[in-house]
């Protein structure tokens, strides 16, 4: 009997195993065919994309705006390292629209409090475990937007890592050859069996990226979350720098961020996880979504690489700023109780604020950037400026 169940449990896992492999395949061809659809819309389409992005405020509302109704920062952060590999989007406009991707992947959490609505208190602690994500990703856009814009910081330091690694390691092609001889070749079969139909490939890849990233989300969810709820509340919040690591480890291999932090709102309502243990584990799951957009760059180019690493190192600092000091790390959590001590008064709150902060402050900033032409500062341009002499003062 022994035996039987080995062999049982061996060919289970043997099973899912071949399974996260097939929905690997799906994923990096569904980026492939992406980008050939994008190619083969041509220049004007890139043209479009460009001139729409170019305003850094408008590039983030289409990240958060894509992100909220996919309610997936892994999808949208995909489909943006796919768009900047086909050479349709640079690297300066995709920064903007990742940080947004990084606000809107909060919905997902919000709405699961919703569910808790028909109780007041559970709703307050519900809708404080939900945003405090939120306040982490708005704190965090708000410094780094402004620096990214007149300086170019974040792309220039994602451009540059993306180098070194590129140089070294994409450029012999011996680390990925295995993607020259698998999913190229089928994603170049695809594209010629549609007939090289550019709308109808696109619908295609759009298909195959979000059900495959709903299977890594399915598998790997029963494998790794399913059995270990009661570790999860008892072990892994009880340490931040503990919460920040599994945190991370989790959404990274999950590939969903949105599953991980929408785990932490029933702990929270249900007294199982106070705010101030969850938000680290909030924080690294900010980080572990980054894989995603790692793997989805690897078959792609060095700018593709580039919006990836600029993903990570946007979450990372966000950590870096808030995590280390306990005075600053509690400044999104005193935002969450609060916003929670209000929709305990009035439940229209909470559903004013997922309104407010997701589509009203997006659509007055289109309003008002719309006519700005919003252009960065060009670097290393500096206006000549004349000198007038010193005029001569006689002295009698």
């Amino acid at each position: 009997m022994e035996k039987i169940s080995n062999n049982s449990n061996t060919l289970e896992i043997s099973k899912r195993v071949f399974f996260v492999i097939a929905i690997l395949f799906a994923f990096l061809l569904s980026l492939n065919l992406m980008g050939g659809s994008f190619k083969l819309m041509g220049k004007d389409v890139a043209q479009q994309i460009i001139s729409i992005t170019s305003n850094p405020f408008i590039g983030l509302f289409v990240g958060l705006l894509a992100t909220a109704i996919i309610q997936s920062s892994s999808t949208s952060t995909s489909m943006i390292v796919a768009i900047v590999a086909s050479g349709s989007l640079t690297l300066e406009n995709a920064v903007p629209m990742i940080m947004g991707a990084n606000i809107g992947t909060s919905v997902t959490s919000s709405i699961v409090a919703l569910g808790h609505v028909t109780e007041k208190e559970e709703f307050k602690k519900a809708i404080g475990a939900a945003t405090v994500h939120d306040f982490f990703n708005l704190i965090v856009v708000a410094i780094i937007f402004p620096l990214e814009y007149f300086t170019g910081f974040l792309s220039g330091l994602g451009h540059y890592v993306a180098g070194l690694f590129y140089s070294e390691a994409f450029e012999s092609k011996e680390m990925f050859s295995i993607l020259g001889v698998t999913v190229k070749p089928v994603g170049k079969w695809i594209i010629s069996f549609l007939g090289k139909n550019a709308l109808l490939i696109f619908a295609v890849s759009m298909v195959g990226l979000i059900f495959s990233l709903r299977g890594f989300t399915a598998v790997l969810k029963k494998l790794l979350i399913g059995n270990s709820q009661k570790a999860l509340e008892k072990h892994i919040f009880g340490n931040p720098v503990k919460s920040l690591t599994w945190g991370a480890l989790i959404t990274a291999s999950v590939q969903s961020s949105s599953v991980t932090t929408s785990l932490t709102v029933p702990l929270v309502a249900a007294d199982k996880a106070s705010l101030k243990q969850v938000f680290p584990f909030l924080m690294g799951a900010n980080i572990g979504t980054t894989v995603t957009a790692l793997i989805a760059a690897l078959s792609q180019t060095e700018a593709a690489l580039s919006v990836a690493f600029c993903h990570l190192f946007f979450n990372l600092i966000g950590v870096l700023l808030l995590f280390p000091i306990r005075s600053i790390r509690n400044i999104p959590i005193f935002l969450a109780e609060t916003l929670g001590t209000a929709t305990l008064r009035n439940r229209m709150v909470g559903f004013a604020y997922i309104i407010i902060t997701f589509f009203a402050i997006p659509f007055v900033l289109i309003f008002f950037t719309s006519d700005v032409k919003a252009q960065k500062p060009q670097k290393g341009i500096v206006k000549e400026v004349k000198v007038e002499a010193p005029k001569t003062v006689k002295v009698k």
